[in-house]
């Protein structure tokens, strides 16, 4: 099978980068129990762009994804987000950043059970001592559909819901980039689909810059992009996935790491 060529910035060629990583290393343990899992990446996000990474289980995608945000710390190498290179921050500077210019949504919906869904939505910027911008935020309310439900509390509303409440809650202080490790894992499909068209959403109509770590290939067919690692290192690229070219790839690593 012919490889896509590698070609990160075909998508959107005039956009500017919202996070790089340069020779990016990540090593677990020493001697006997030394683990690489990352081994010199060097990849670029693009501003306004929807990415997947994929890969093996153990491929590093998920370490990537957590070294890229500022929530791990790499072995070597260099992470920026924007023009701020995260290795010149200082403790507190890396915590006014990602909670500034960086967005989560993970499996777990991390919401806050006694706060109501509006209240959860604007929780980072509240303790940012920050005032939304109040047509952003509505705008942002009605692209996940959440206008009825602002008043309701997490255990009042459906696995969807609240991921749509932590999708918001992402989007709400409009950062940077928005960083997504397994964000419909714990959701039906139907669900799912919802939580990934809104994601969808947010980079064509919003502008935002979206980083998603997955295993479906159903999931990445929503992306621009798929990143694809193999071993802790980039290994193919492919642009405007679909669902079956995406699990063609992947099946090919699969045998690949069967005859290795």
């Amino acid at each position: 099978m012919t490889a896509d060529p590698f070609a990160p910035h075909a998508l959107h060629p005039t956009a500017g980068v919202a996070a790089a990583t340069t020779d990016l290393s990540k090593v677990y343990g020493s001697g006997d129990t030394q683990v690489t899992a990352l081994d010199r990446v060097s990849i670029a996000f693009r501003e306004g762009e929807f990415t997947a990474i994929m890969g093996p289980s153990g491929c590093g995608k998920s370490t990537l994804m957590h070294c890229a945000a500022g929530l791990d710390a790499p072995s070597s190498g260099s992470v920026r987000i924007g023009t701020t290179e995260l290795n010149t921050l200082n403790d507190r500077q890396l915590t006014e950043l990602r909670r500034d210019r960086i967005g989560f949504i993970f499996q777990a919906f991390n919401l806050l059970p006694t706060l109501t869904a509006l209240e959860n939505i604007t929780l980072p910027l509240t303790i940012a001592g920050r005032k939304p911008d109040q047509q952003w935020l509505d705008r942002v309310i009605s692209m996940v559909g959440l206008s009825q439900r602002l008043g309701h509390r997490p255990a009042q509303l459906s696995g969807g819901q609240q991921q749509r409440v932590a999708v918001a809650r992402a989007l709400a202080s409009r950062p940077a980039i928005i960083f997504g490790d397994e964000p419909t894992g714990n959701l039906d499909s139907r669900a799912g689909a919802e939580v990934l068209g809104f994601l969808r959403d947010s980079v064509h109509e919003l502008g935002q810059t979206v980083v998603m770590v997955t295993h479906d290939p159903v999931a990445a067919g929503y992306a621009d992009r798929v990143v694809f690692l193999s071993d802790g290192r980039l290994a193919d690229e492919m642009t405007y996935p679909t669902p079956d070219r995406v699990l063609d790839r992947m099946k090919a690593f699969d045998g690949r790491s069967r005859t290795s």
